[in-house]
């Protein structure tokens, strides 16, 4: 009989990479998923340390798995407690001081090593869990087994792990390590299994993915732009993104890719966080305002289709009035097509959290609105602006309403129409009739014929085909 496993993830792509991958490394130990935490053998939850409260929010969620434990052994059920991720990293021996239900706490870089935690926790007698948040030598791609289930249409692929760059608000630095890129070679082979198994579009990730510098197959080291134009040559692997990047890394051979490459999406995340050069120079980030802009430029000039998002942090320590307006500055010259905006916290460890000029929660709170304000009105004209055009979009899941599909346009926009289950994982043609503030409606086209008759857009495509 299969053990039931349940992960719950918390915070970004590469966590949701990580939650597939642990359930990869679980099933030779005979576990398969379940999507509800009541009756599972096993529960992890897959933290994330770059939100305000991360910590809390896990204790928290520790409390009530813990009564759910005592529950369970009180009928003479066993059922293993496992902390995973940036919080398992960063605060290990707090988690299980505080939580003496956890059975295993473990950072990023280690979960290759589960099946023998898992084995060891499970004869474990010393009223202790177990920890491992090392930083190992090897890399855990070396031993990760090959994927276990078609993850979608749509499907996240890790290429590059860690930052080197110490930006003084950030713990990915002291919880996922140094920058690591892996071999070109073994990101093809995952992208082609991807493929095989129904995958149209992959995104590639990592903390700093456009610092990537793998190892090539003639053993030259290649960077982004030349492992995007490698992976564009596998068969059936009609769209990439990538994120999240650093302005810094931004090189020449990556901006033309945008240009020269039909698969690459174009949409680019590149996060400035603030547009004063004095809060970017406390937050180390090496770059200017106008360095920024100037990449900016050259994206536009390059590729003038590109829709552009961004992270800002609002509030960081010692942001005056006039360093906001300059933020207000940037984020009008560049209009995003969208973009994100975060108040400041303290991150526990990081330089920024010593800085004593913290600003007041209230002047927080009142910029961050007149921020988002602005964004979202750039985001919904930048939606506006697609009304009546029509765009390639990949169906991968039901929408809220009955007979409701949705997908992804080429700018990352959310896109629904009303169109038959079969369609699913297909690239159809979409006719935008109207915008909302996150999304797209439409109607699928295809010319003089009606891709809703056709089993799959290749037979609707083979149907017109017949026609001329």
């Amino acid at each position: 009989m299969a053990k039931k496993l349940y992960i719950k993830t918390y915070g970004c792509q590469m966590n949701v990479y990580d939650t597939v991958r642990m359930t990869d490394v679980l099933v030779p130990l005979g576990y398969e998923t379940i999507d509800h935490p009541e009756g599972a053998d096993m529960v992890i939850l897959n933290t994330c340390h770059i939100r305000e409260k991360a910590s809390e929010k896990v204790f928290s969620e520790l409390g009530q798995l813990s009564r759910m434990k005592e529950r369970r052994e009180s009928k003479g059920e066993k059922m293993l407690i496992g902390v995973a991720g940036c919080v398992a990293q960063a605060e290990g021996e707090e988690i299980l001081r505080r939580a003496k239900q956890v059975d295993l706490v473990f950072g990023p870089q280690t979960y290759h090593k589960l099946p023998e935690m898992v084995t060891q926790a499970l004869g474990n007698t010393t009223g202790r869990g177990i920890s491992n948040t090392d930083f190992p030598v090897e890399s855990k791609f070396d031993f990760l087994p090959e994927e276990s289930l078609p993850q979608g249409a749509s499907a996240f692929l890790s290429v590059q792990e860690g930052c080197d760059k110490f930006c003084t608000f950030c713990v990915v630095p002291y919880t996922r390590g140094a920058e690591f890129s892996r071999p070109v070679k073994d990101i093809v082979e995952e992208a082609k299994r991807l493929v095989s198994n129904g995958t149209r579009e992959i995104t590639l990730l990592g903390q700093n993915v456009n610092g990537f510098h793998g190892e090539a197959p003639d053993g030259k080291s290649w960077k982004l732009g030349r492992l995007l134009r490698e992976l564009a040559e596998v068969d059936g692997l009609d769209r990439l993104r990538y994120i999240t990047s650093h302005p810094n890394d931004m090189d020449d051979e990556l901006i033309r890719t945008h240009q020269e490459l039909s698969a690459l999406m174009p949409y680019l995340h590149l996060p400035i966080q603030s547009g004063s050069d004095r809060v970017l120079e406390m937050m180390n980030r090496k770059h200017t305002a106008d360095d920024y802009r100037r990449i900016i430029d050259k994206l536009r000039d390059t590729c003038p289709e590109v829709a552009l998002s961004s992270d800002f942090i609002i509030g960081f320590p010692g942001e005056t009035d006039r360093d906001f307006a300059d933020t207000i500055r940037l984020v009008t010259d560049i209009n995003y097509a969208q973009a994100y905006s975060f108040k400041y916290s303290p991150r526990p460890g990081t330089p920024a959290a010593g800085i004593d000029a913290q600003v007041p929660e209230d002047i927080k709170s009142k910029r961050l609105a007149m921020l988002q304000e602005l964004l979202n009105a750039q985001q919904m004209s930048f939606n506006q602006s697609m009304v009546g055009k029509t765009l390639s979009v990949l169906i991968e899941r039901k929408g809220r309403e009955e007979g409701q599909l949705g997908g992804r346009s080429p700018y990352m926009q959310s896109v629904f129409v009303q169109a038959p289950e079969r369609l699913m994982g297909q690239i159809v043609d979409v006719k935008i009739e109207s915008a909302k503030p996150n999304s797209l409606i439409g109607s699928v086209v295809t010319g003089d014929f009606d891709v809703l008759n056709a089993h799959t857009v290749d037979e609707a495509k083979t149907e017109m085909e017949a026609r001329i």
